[in-house]
């Protein structure tokens, strides 16, 4: 019987080939009476001695008559080296993703924008020009990303926080993100935002604390995770910031009767530890087309790109600890945000502003970088892979290779016996897949159209859409079109929306009317070629009736193939 190895935190890579080596260089019979093995630590170095503990035998007659003992000796020697002790670990992966922040980078065009970080990031890596979440809203999209499946099939129709309490089935830990990376051979650590459930499901190893509202305060708290060399496997980070979210109170010192929200900034100008804050004069302002421009929409503008540029600064110092650290050459980068700007017309919608959002890319081990991909991805990818990335993903299956059953091991745990676990779902594979080969040039492509939706947000905010896209056109169901368009708690109050709506519902918003962004019709259909704006509505149209029926038949047939429970509305509603 070959003995146990007892290890102060190795790689298991090193535990499992050491073990099989001396089962083969040390004669069975040293090992008849369970003798142990241990490794010592000295210092930072796990030393080359063994201590041999048993019953029964001689020692020195144990090695008289094991041949192999001073083999073992000197493999041991060799492979817990000073030199290997020191080396970081190889294919780490970095997941900064924040909150509330469409492509308004410098990278994706935008020359207003405070971004010099991300766009160096971007100059050495791939940026994905047609990314999008699955849904604008904050739990939802990132249950997600986290998860691979849509919201439909993992439980997580809303927020996860207070009364709202919404949460993914707890047999969707067999797809989870950092469970399935820990499984693969990864130590995970997680700061910030977190904000899906259940905690179970969603479990890190390592829980760092740092003001979400300050990327910089947070990636000085993960240097010692990032630089740590006692465990010496690869790390997944996941980063989440709680800018450029609305929040922090109104700016008082505005001279405007509605006042803009402070987007996390400090009030009266002030500054975060560490942040050289970048402030900026509303009337020199870009107003997206979607927004009415005002001098209400304009102050709440500026409030929002100076936290922007707070979160650039954060992800220049963590490039700067991982660079210290010897990984940066070492760790795939992912940059994303959860979903669009907190503006009504873009958070909580499925309208462009919503879904569609910064996707950076650097993979230190691929050689062609710095390029621009056409190629169509979705939040529903980053969970397979990433696990891809760490070599974790079964390719014919897309799911995880060592696969655990959540039935078994909810059942092991003697935990959830009597809850809905699953809703049915088997939850094996992925519905994203992997863009992990998009990486390597910008010729290739991925998705030929993707599915978005929306459920819930707040608890209050019931209103089912379903959103087929592909190359040319977007559909657009409003399931629930008969309800007036139901608002975020901080999008209803924002200086930018009441402004407009005071005014009537024949005031414009942006493309449309204050009445036309309340009262949606049962669908919309856009020319994303033509009107990528999404002005004009070609659904009601005579000419375009037969094109309308064609795209209902693709979003039927891909809500059947993804399980959407919303099919259902087709028959009677």
């Amino acid at each position: 019987m070959f003995a146990e190895m007892v290890r102060p935190r190795r790689s298991r890579l090193l535990y499992y080939g050491l073990k099989e080596s001396l089962s083969k260089l040390i004669k069975l019979d040293l090992f008849a009476n369970s003798f142990i093995l241990r490794f010592e630590k000295v210092s930072s170095v796990a030393a080359p001695s063994i201590f041999v503990l048993g019953s029964g035998m001689n020692l020195n007659n144990c090695l008289v008559s094991c041949l192999g003992w001073g083999i073992a000796f000197l493999f041991l020697g060799l492979v817990c080296s000073p030199a290997v002790a020191s080396d970081p670990a190889e294919r780490n992966i970095v997941f900064f993703i924040t909150d509330d922040e469409g492509p308004t980078l410098g990278c994706y065009g935008d020359s207003l924008a405070a971004t010099p970080c991300i766009d160096r990031l971007a100059k050495d890596g791939v940026v994905f020009n047609r990314a999008f979440a699955t849904t604008a809203s904050c739990s939802a999209s990132r249950s997600v990303v986290m998860s691979g499946l849509h919201n439909h099939k993992n439980g997580q129709y809303g927020h996860q926080h207070h009364f709202h309490k919404f949460d993914s089935y707890h047999n969707v830990v067999s797809l989870a993100l950092p469970r399935v990376l820990a499984k693969a051979g990864y130590r995970t650590g997680h700061i910030g935002k977190y904000h899906v459930g259940p905690e179970a499901v969603y479990r890190f190893e390592t829980y760092l604390r740092g003001n979400a509202r300050s990327a910089v305060e947070m990636a000085e708290k993960c240097r010692d995770f990032i630089s740590d060399r006692s465990d010496d496997r690869p790390f997944f980070l996941y980063f989440g910031t709680s800018d450029p979210h609305r929040g922090g109170g109104i700016d008082k010192t505005s001279k405007l009767k509605l006042k803009p929200d402070l987007f996390g900034n400090k009030p009266e100008r002030g500054s975060y530890p560490g942040v050289e804050e970048v402030f900026y004069d509303p009337a020199k302002v870009t107003v997206p087309p979607f927004l009415s421009d005002t001098a209400e929409t304009r102050s709440e503008i500026a409030q929002y790109y100076q936290s922007c540029a707070r979160i650039d600064q954060g992800l220049g110092r963590l490039v700067e600890i991982l660079k210290e650290a010897g990984v940066y050459d070492k760790t795939l980068i992912v940059f994303t945000a959860d979903h669009g700007m907190a503006f009504a017309g873009a958070k909580t919608t499925v309208y462009q502003p919503g879904l569609r959002v910064p996707f950076v890319v650097r993979n230190p081990y691929e050689k062609q970088r710095g390029f621009v991909s056409e190629a169509m991805v979705s939040h529903i990818d980053i969970a397979p892979s990433l696990l891809d990335f760490a070599g974790g993903l079964d390719p014919d299956l897309n799911g995880p290779k060592d696969w655990v059953d959540p039935d078994k091991y909810w059942k092991e745990k003697d935990l959830f016996a009597k809850d809905n676990r699953s809703g049915g779902n088997k939850f094996r594979s992925y519905q994203g897949k992997s863009w992990l080969n998009c990486l390597s040039g910008p010729e290739v492509d991925h998705w030929d159209s993707i599915f978005a939706s929306h459920t819930f947000h707040e608890i209050q905010m019931y209103y089912p859409m379903r959103v087929i896209q592909d190359d040319r056109y977007k559909l657009i169901w409003n399931i629930a079109y008969k309800l007036d368009f139901p608002f975020a708690s901080d999008l209803w109050a924002a200086s930018s929306w009441q402004a407009q709506f005071l005014k009537g519902e024949d005031a414009p918003y942006g493309l449309k009317t204050v009445g036309q962004y309340i009262h949606r019709p049962e669908f919309e259909l856009f020319d994303m070629k033509n009107d990528p704006d999404e002005a004009y509505n070609l659904a009601g149209k005579p000419e375009f009736a037969e094109l309308l029926k064609t795209y209902q038949g693709k979003l039927k047939a891909k809500q059947r193939q993804l399980e959407d429970p919303w099919i259902l509305k087709w028959k009677y509603e």
